[in-house]
Parts: C-alpha cells; sequence; structure tokens
C-alpha cells in the first residue's frame, strides 16, 4: 500500500492589532503545544492584516497547495473582521448562512442574535463547521483550512478539536529536542561538521543558534530534534566532535544568560 506523503501545516494571524503590536500573538505557542504531543510540527507561520487584497492573494495561494492551515482572526460580524469574505473570495464561491452555526447562535442569544450576531454563521458555500466550546459561536473549515476567532482562550480547544477530528492518524512519536551550548564557538567552523552530521541524520533537524549574553560572552545553542532514539545518537556524534576540538561547552539548562 503507497504511503500517501505527509501534509504541511501552516498557521495565519490575521488580524491588523497583532501587526501594531496592541496585542501580542500567542496562537503561535498554542499551536505547538498541540502538535509537538502528537509529533507534528509547523511549516510557516504568517501574520497579516485585515486588509481584503492580501488575505484573497494569500489564501489562493495556501488553497492551492496540500497544507493543513490553522487561520486565526477576521471572522466577526463587524466591518473590520474581513476573513469570511476574502475566504470565499479566493475560492470563487457566494457566502451562504450555515444552518448549523445559526442554531447555535439562536440557541446562546435568542431574539438577541438578529439582526447582526447572525451574521458570524455566514460562511463560503460548502463548509463545515468547528465547534466553539467558549461561547458557542462557530468557526468554519473549507479544503483544509480551519477558520476560528482572534481569541486564543477559544482558538485552543477548537484547534485541538480540529486536529482529534481530521488528523488522529498522523500523530507519531512525540519528537524531543536535545541540545548543549558552546562556550565562545564561531559557527563558521561548525559548518562542514553540520553538513556532513546532515548527510548522516537526514531524519533529524539540526539547528545553531547563536546567543550574545548579557556581559558579552557568546554561545552557540548546537542541538537535535526528531524521535527521541535518534535524537540521542545524534548528541552522542556532536558530544564525540566537541570533545574531539577541545570545545568548551556547558550543559543547556545549567549555561549562564
Amino acid at each position: 500500500m503507497e504511503n500517501k506523503p505527509r501534509p504541511s501545516f501552516g498557521l495565519l494571524v490575521i488580524g491588523d492589532e497583532i501587526l501594531s503590536s496592541k496585542r501580542q500573538d500567542r496562537h503561535l505557542a498554542n499551536l505547538n503545544a498541540l502538535l509537538k504531543p502528537r509529533g507534528l510540527a509547523l511549516s510557516w507561520f504568517k501574520v497579516l492584516g485585515d486588509d481584503n487584497r492580501l488575505l484573497v492573494d494569500h489564501l489562493k495561494q495556501s488553497f492551492a497547495t496540500q497544507d493543513v492551515v490553522f487561520c486565526c482572526g477576521g471572522i466577526g460580524a463587524t466591518p473590520d473582521d474581513r476573513t469570511r469574505q476574502s475566504a470565499a473570495q479566493a475560492l470563487g464561491l457566494p457566502i451562504e448562512r450555515h444552518p448549523d452555526a445559526l442554531a447555535e447562535i439562536e440557541a446562546k442569544f435568542g431574539e438577541e442574535a438578529y439582526p447582526n450576531r447572525v451574521r458570524m454563521a455566514d460562511f463560503p458555500q460548502g463548509a463545515s463547521i468547528i465547534p466553539n466550546f467558549f461561547n458557542r459561536i462557530a468557526g468554519f473549515s473549507i479544503q483544509r483550512h480551519y477558520f476560528m476567532p482572534g481569541f486564543p482562550q477559544m482558538t485552543q480547544s477548537m484547534m485541538e478539536w480540529v486536529l482529534n477530528t481530521y488528523y488522529a492518524d498522523l500523530s507519531q512519536s512525540p519528537r524531543v529536542e536535545l541540545a548543549i551550548k558552546l562556550v565562545d564557538g564561531k559557527e563558521s567552523e561548525w559548518i562542514d561538521f553540520m553538513e556532513t552530521f546532515e548527510s548522516q541524520f537526514p531524519q533529524l533537524r539540526l539547528f545553531s543558534l547563536p546567543h550574545i549574553a548579557a556581559n558579552g560572552q557568546r554561545f552557540i545553542e548546537l542541538g537535535v530534534e526528531g524521535e527521541p532514539e535518534r535524537a540521542q545518537a545524534g548528541l552522542d556524534v556532536i558530544m564525540q566532535e566537541i570533545k574531539h576540538r577541545n570545545q568548551a561547552w556547558l550543559p543547556l539548562e545549567k549555561s549562564q544568560e
């Protein structure tokens, strides 16, 4: 049986308030916290303002891929929330009022659902709902894109529902990060080793993160991410090279900032 390629995961956060720093993004950390225990990882992350032209252009691009995309923000009822309309426009679809989303809004707000709150049940034609366990105002999904509100306290449980409902079969052994810190190391001196390492361990993600402490001392966080046994084998090779070079190093958790 032929194995299907695993999809890439992306996160699109939408809102002028994020770009202007009026609010700080929390969706990235929340989604990573859900993906990592499942052995999954994000491939890309974008932040866009509430600009219809930009939203349509970027959504057209992502709809054309096989990526699984979480989209947070801009699905409210006010005129500055343009995500629902932009998604429909990117797909060339009309907007329709979804009966299940409408029923949830009516159940929560009664007569006060009209005339404006019901607009939040208007989705691109053919969309499915994503339950909102916080306030019953549903998000929607269409073509592997999952549209949710901009409030992290709502979206985290909605993202978890999406992963459990649609992508439970993709879960695999959790990946781990193992790293040390080189003391006064120079990245340029490790490039040849890193290239050889990547050829030797193609299943691992090798990373090198330079850092300058407050006192001016330089460090390089050097490590690997992958399945636990492979990651440990990779770190053992790094440690052998450190010993061979007589390179000063510190355990990551004990290094001084």
